[in-house]
């Protein structure tokens, strides 16, 4: 008897990285918005511009906050990616092997492109 190895999740699978991924990317644009209306806030502060000349505290925070934003800026769009990767049914297929990245990989990491041989191996 001849098994096929499967070469993409089934529907139902990708249903339920769906929920996973659309969970984490609500909580990722929240802690986004945030972080930018902190920035906002500091920027608009006069405390915060005048503490900045006296001992480079506020800027200081305010490149922490800028760097936090930045990330979470990118974990959003990396999300966004792996919601149209499961549109067009190729999610969770390794970009370097060809594989399907195991679940459990993607359950911790839903915006992984790679598995952990892939990443192991760089």
């Amino acid at each position: 008897m001849h098994t096929t190895e499967q070469t993409r999740y089934s529907d139902a699978e990708l249903a339920e990285f769906r929920a996973i991924i659309e969970a984490k990317l609500a909580t990722a644009r929240e802690q986004l918005d945030f972080y930018l209306q902190r920035l906002a806030e500091q920027t608009n502060s006069e405390d915060g511009k005048v503490r900045g000349l006296d001992d480079g505290t506020s800027s200081m925070t305010n490149e922490d906050t800028h760097n936090l934003a930045n990330r979470q800026r990118k974990l959003v769009q990396h999300l966004e990616n792996a919601l149209l990767r499961i549109e067009n049914k190729v999610y969770g297929i390794c970009r370097v092997t060809g594989k399907l990245i195991s679940k459990e990989r993607l359950r911790i990491v839903p915006h992984t492109t790679l598995s952990i041989h892939a990443k192991q191996n760089r």
